[in-house]
């Protein structure tokens, strides 16, 4: 059976018979394989350039889009510290800072956005014509400390 086949790795038009039956199928089936491994070869270097490539590009992409989380996590964290702080200060220089003795003081929030927080602390400083609150975390980079001051009668 004679089967008409294009083979375009050799770049020939030929007849082509099943191997066995032709004449030369010897030296054609061993140049089948000859060039079918150096070109797999081939093939396997090129998608092994493609990956490293892909890698490559991707490896610093993925750091700046982690960095980035991290620093919108930090900012966000310290707008919620800011706006706690503010309300607390608010509140103390309304006359709730007489309740407190002259000195630094651990200060509870009665804010329920102080869960959006990372661990810290609320720290308040009674002095005889200033009050300051402060926030710090525990941890560094989420948002850093929060300062406010005042002056009270």
């Amino acid at each position: 059976m004679v089967i008409r086949t294009s083979l375009p790795w050799f770049g020939v038009h030929a007849l082509a018979c099943p191997l066995r039956t032709c004449a030369s199928g010897n030296t054609l089936k061993r140049e089948l394989l000859t060039r079918s491994a150096r070109q797999h070869g081939a093939l396997l270097m090129e998608l092994l350039v493609a990956m490293a490539l892909l890698v490559g590009a991707l490896l610093p992409l993925t750091y700046s889009i982690v960095s980035e989380k991290r620093l919108a996590r930090g900012y966000y964290q310290r707008a919620v510290a800011m706006e706690i702080v503010d309300g607390e200060m608010e509140t103390l220089t309304a006359g709730e800072w007489s309740a407190f003795s002259t000195g630094s003081h651990e200060y509870t929030v009665r804010a329920g956005a102080a869960t959006n927080l990372p661990p810290g602390h609320f720290i308040l400083t009674v002095e005889t014509n200033r009050v300051k609150l402060e926030w710090r975390p525990a941890v560094k980079q989420h948002g850093g400390p929060v300062v406010r001051e005042a002056m009270v009668k």
